[in-house]
């Protein structure tokens, strides 16, 4: 190999080995680069976010940068406030009564569904009467046997009778022995006995007719009350008794709630007070009431007594065992600090209100007393003309902007901030 071939190898190598030796310090700068990000993050951070554009000005965080909603407000004030107490119970009508046979039998036919309309001494269902109808037959028959010897006894007490008459004409002439006129009056005697014996007979036979016709008619079951039918415990074919019914009837003209009152309401209650009751079932639809009768007897397990209410129902509207709501007027009036409904919002577990300074809101915790047709009584926490939120209040939270219905926004600042 001559010198020339020799200076070649020789600069290939070296260039191979700058080129390693250029590679692994590349490798080793990198990597105590990584090791020293992780020793100072902030530096690290500087260096990756070198020549980037921090945040500009107005983009701080919060609600600041959010739209004001739109609310209404009110102000806290004093106010009447009619004394009334709330409670729930069950609807229940006036009258009510389960329709049963005074006799067994077999039932032969009933003739009402459940929910038909019923007038008073309509016929509801028949038992059947063919053995009482043979009874009848009989007991006419043996009545008919004794008026025809009721009708005997009478002729031969009128024959007794007339015998006697002449008899004491002749005992006073004298013409017959006293012997004689002693067997003529032992003898009317006894036709008197006989046709009052007779006549007994005759009554009995009456009232044993009697009854069976009874029996007979109440084969025919009729109802009591003019309403509707609220149940059908029986079918045709079934033995009835006198303890078992077959229909139940309604009178649903008036309703009644039965609510048990605390004690402390019951002195300030009296009968026909006015009761406002709120049925759920048709959509929050309210009636008056008026408060018939008050038990004089406390449950003392719950120191309330029982108060039943009736409401009119003429409509028919109102149905068996709706769940009511009563708010009951104590007929007296207090004064007491008031807020609207909407104002009152409920956080977790505690109500409150938001009350507005300047152009923004804040939740404040309050005591509620009763709630009336007034607005919701304020115990404890809120003052006299201080301003809330009333619609919208359920959406906001603290700190939210917002802005009152019926003003005009005039400047971009802040409502807190004009002058």
């Amino acid at each position: 190999m001559s010198i020339k071939q020799h200076k070649g190898w020789f600069f290939l190598i070296a260039l191979v080995a700058i080129v390693v030796v250029s590679f692994a310090a590349s490798r080793f700068y990198r990597v105590r680069g990584d090791n020293a990000g992780l020793q100072d993050p902030g530096r690290s951070a500087q260096r990756r976010g070198a020549g980037q554009r921090g945040p500009g000005p107005g983009s701080g965080g919060g609600n600041g940068g959010s739209r004001p909603q739109l609310v209404q407000v009110a102000t806290v004030k004093q106010g009447s406030l009619r004394e009334q107490v709330s409670l729930v119970g069950s609807l229940k009508p006036k009258e009510q009564v389960e329709i049963m046979p005074k006799i067994s039998g077999r039932i032969i036919q009933i003739l009402v569904q459940v929910g038909d309309p019923v007038k008073e001494g309509q016929l509801i269902a028949e038992l059947e009467g063919d053995e009482l109808k043979q009874q009848v037959l009989r007991a006419e028959a043996s009545l008919s046997v004794t008026q025809a010897t009721l009708a005997q006894r009478e002729a031969e007490l009128e024959n007794a009778q007339a015998e006697r008459d002449r008899g004491a004409n002749l005992v006073e002439e004298g013409l017959i022995p006293s012997q004689t006129w002693d067997t003529i009056r032992t003898r009317t005697r006894v036709a008197e006995s006989q046709m009052k014996l007779a006549q007994a007979q005759v009554q009995q036979a009456t009232a044993d007719l009697e009854e069976l016709r009874i029996r007979q008619q109440q084969t025919q079951i009729r109802s009591p009350l003019t309403g509707y039918v609220g149940q059908r415990h029986m079918d045709p074919g079934a033995l009835a008794s006198p303890n078992t019914p077959i229909v139940s009837v309604l009178r649903l003209s008036t309703m009644v709630t039965a609510v048990n009152v605390p004690e402390q309401y019951l002195a300030k209650m009296r009968t026909g007070n006015r009761a406002i009751v709120t049925i759920d079932a048709l959509e929050g639809r309210t009636f008056e009431g008026r408060v018939a009768r008050l038990s004089p007897l406390l449950d003392p397990a719950t120191r309330s007594s029982l108060v039943e209410i009736e409401i009119p129902n003429s409509d028919g509207q109102l149905r068996a065992e709706m769940f009511a709501r009563i708010q009951m007027d104590l007929g007296s009036e207090r004064q007491a600090l008031l807020v609207p409904r909407e104002a009152v919002v409920v956080q977790g577990q505690q109500s409150g209100v938001h009350v507005l300074q300047a152009d923004r809101v804040q939740f404040l915790p309050i005591e509620l007393g009763v709630s009336t047709e007034q607005g919701v009584e304020v115990l404890a926490g809120l003052k006299p003309g201080v301003t809330v939120i009333t619609r919208g209040s359920q959406n906001l939270k603290d700190g939210d902007a917002v802005i009152i219905q019926g003003e005009q926004e005039t400047s971009p600042r802040p409502r807190g901030d004009r002058s």
